[in-house]
């Protein structure tokens, strides 16, 4: 019971944050999302004040209660918590780059790169490349910035799209790629560092698995999981806006999981960064 309880309150905090993202992009809210969000945790918490400057934070200090889901939050959406000074003429604060970088002190990324799937298990290899984001994005927008470093994780697997739809790991044999299934899906775990000015072997293999992407975001619409065709869209969004010819109508996509899906949380945050990616500027 009590961990269920600590799962919702994580969860919760992770959609309050992306709400915070989102009405910045939109140019509704206040213009420190990560900053204001551990404040209103602290004083919900009303614990002891928050350091401000992250060269002197003490990682004891937001690990419990409130501000720890908080400080998850900002872990679980990554560079999406950036995304609105990535997208919009706007300024990052120094309070929201401070905030930032406590986060990242409080949870610092892995020092050793985790294997790759199907080498190694799948969450600490997403987690590190969603570390490696938001510390590189932050890095771009505040360059005196000095988060604990992300390491560079090992590449993704390669997607085979001649191979059977729900293979893993490149078949018994180890050859191969993996079928579009499963690749798609992890790349939709991914879809926070689909941003301008990222670019990686995680890009790079979404430049070469455009039809997989585009499978992957119809099969999730047609099975009702809107929240993956949302972060899988992005990146087909992302791909758009980089030039890449698609064999879907990205901005019908983007409607039509909007239509059915929306839910002013992070399914909305993905449909709008893909709006902002392909010049569209709708709610």
């Amino acid at each position: 019971m009590i961990a269920e309880r600590l799962r919702a309150a994580y969860e919760a905090s992770a959609a309050d944050l992306a709400r915070g993202a989102l009405g910045v992009l939109r140019g509704a809210g206040g213009t420190a999302v990560v900053a204001d969000h551990l404040e209103a945790a602290q004083a919900a918490q009303a614990g002891p004040p928050m350091v401000a400057d992250a060269g002197g934070a003490d990682a004891g200090g937001v690990a419990a209660g409130g501000v720890a889901a908080a400080v998850s939050a900002v872990r679980v959406l990554g560079a999406d918590v950036l995304a609105p000074y990535v997208l919009v003429d706007q300024r990052l604060p120094p309070e929201e780059s401070a905030a930032v970088c406590l986060c990242v002190s409080a949870l610092p990324p892995v020092r050793q790169p985790p294997a790759a799937p199907p080498g190694g298990p799948e969450a600490p290899w997403i987690r590190a490349w969603i570390d490696w984001g938001l510390v590189t994005v932050l890095a771009g927008l505040d360059p005196a910035a000095r988060p604990a470093a992300a390491v560079v994780p090992q590449q993704p697997p390669r997607c085979d799209d001649s191979a059977p739809r729900h293979r893993t790991g490149g078949g018994s044999d180890g050859g191969g790629g993996e079928g579009w299934v499963p690749w798609s899906l992890r790349m939709g775990q991914l879809a926070s560092l689909a941003l301008p000015g990222l670019d990686s072997p995680v890009h790079h293999r979404a430049r070469c698995g455009v039809l997989a992407l585009a499978r992957g975001a119809t099969r999730a619409v047609l099975r009702r999981d809107f929240a993956t065709a949302a972060r899988i869209t992005r990146w087909l969004a992302w791909l758009a806006a980089d030039g890449v010819p698609l064999p879907v109508n990205v901005s019908l996509l983007v409607r039509e999981i909007a239509l059915r899906g929306h839910d002013g949380g992070r399914c909305t945050l993905d449909l709008a960064i893909a709006r902002r990616l392909l010049g569209e500027e709708g709610p």
